[in-house]
């Protein structure tokens, strides 16, 4: 790992190890803002998800928020540490979506200032966002399954087609080898007859 990559992780992961804690012991003050994000999106999920995951869905705000405080902490400390680096940053980004709509929904703010304010935290949040996606398919360097996997099919079809040019190749080269015998056996069969001939003669 490289030292950018050890300083940023961390940094990008602070806020939502500190933010996801804080929404664990203390969701009241954010249940207000949540509520109408979480009506409309649990029924949702319940509908789409298979019945063991929407069964466990919790059904009040309260217990929503503090769930996604707890996959916020987990999401930051996988990303801040390296284990699971990639998934918890994948993870971060998607409980970030609700958190932005319900949190900073400055097109619905009347007053000039306060929606400006809400607009400057919502492009924040976006931007935290895009750091999160960089995260979830930065390899390192590495190359990642879906460049391994193509580069493995092309490799594979290299060494097809070079199997088969060189099977062609043995094949051309065995069926000239037993021409020069066949030829060679011929003369070979005509100046034993030719002896024979002079022999009798």
């Amino acid at each position: 790992m490289t030292v950018v990559r050890a300083l940023a992780r961390p940094l990008l992961s602070m806020i939502f190890v500190v933010q996801g804690a804080n929404s664990i012991r203390n969701p009241e003050p954010l249940v207000p803002k949540a509520q109408p994000v979480t009506d409309r999106l649990v029924p949702m999920v319940k509908r789409v998800a298979p019945p063991q995951v929407g069964d466990r869905i919790p059904e009040t705000t309260v217990n929503l928020v503090r769930l996604n405080g707890a996959v916020q902490v987990l999401g930051g400390l996988a990303l801040a540490t390296g284990k699971g680096r990639r998934l918890g940053a994948a993870t971060l980004a998607t409980t970030l979506l609700p958190v932005t709509v319900a949190g900073h929904p400055f097109w619905q703010v009347k007053d000039k200032e306060t929606r400006a304010a809400q607009r400057v935290q919502f492009m924040k949040n976006l931007g935290l966002l895009g750091g999160l996606l960089l995260a979830a398919v930065d390899t390192e360097g590495q190359p990642g399954l879906a460049w391994r996997a193509s580069h493995g099919a092309r490799a594979a079809k290299r060494e097809t087609k070079r199997g088969a040019k060189a099977a062609k190749r043995e094949t051309t080269r065995g069926a000239k080898a037993a021409k020069r015998e066949a030829k060679q056996l011929a003369r070979e069969t005509k100046q034993a007859a030719r002896l024979a001939k002079a022999e009798l003669t």
